[in-house]
């Protein structure tokens, strides 16, 4: 289809709209557009982790669907967001096996974190990127991602208020990470990651 467009993850942030949940960025593929999905909190935590490569002591749900899956040889051929409706995002699972090919509809939070598990292309249609994406002006992947940086790094200090994590050494900030991981206390985890991770990029 010649209309379909390509997506990527940009980042999560705490959703404006809905209490309790998040709102997942998916950034067009060479292009300035954003589309936001409001998804609920396992489903946030379960993205986060792989957005920061962390991985849990016992797999997670979404893990265990992807093992299940490569145990069988089925592949993950693609996503496809094919419908907006009442503020809901449908999405379609393509698998294949090498001799059949099955589409099977989805939860766009669960399609995603599992295309994100196993490399597999996210699309949609034009006609939701019209409807449903805002225009961000093109700048290179650095510069998008601090962007996003800067709106997520305002709910960062909600995991500990005394002090604050961004003035705990890295060695601090590894113990912290490594109890977060042993606790499955995967959201916070996330969250100190990506505070380490800059961390180590600046020193």
């Amino acid at each position: 289809m010649t209309d379909r467009i390509r997506l990527k993850v940009l980042g999560i942030s705490y959703s404006q709209i809905q209490s309790g949940a998040y709102a997942l960025i998916l950034a067009q593929v060479g292009g300035p557009y954003r589309i936001p999905v409001v998804i609920g909190a396992a489903e946030a935590q379960s993205i986060a982790l792989r957005m920061e490569s962390i991985t849990p002591p016992r797999p997670m749900t979404h893990d265990l669907f992807v093992s299940f899956a490569h145990a069988f040889g089925v592949k993950l051929k693609e996503v496809f967001i094919y419908k907006f409706e009442d503020g809901i995002f449908s999405s379609e699972l393509t698998f294949t096996d090498g001799d059949r090919t099955v589409v099977i509809d989805s939860r766009t939070s669960d399609a995603i974190a599992i295309a994100m598990r196993t490399g597999a292309p996210i699309f949609t249609t034009r006609d939701i990127l019209d409807e449903t994406g805002f225009l961000l002006e093109l700048q290179d992947d650095e510069s998008a991602d601090d962007d996003m940086q800067a709106e997520m790094d305002e709910q960062e200090e909600n995991i500990s208020e005394e002090p604050k994590l961004e003035n705990y050494t890295i060695e601090e900030l590894e113990r912290t990470l490594a109890k977060l991981i042993e606790t499955e206390n995967y959201e916070d985890a996330a969250k100190v990651s990506e505070i380490l991770k800059r961390k180590k990029n600046n020193t």
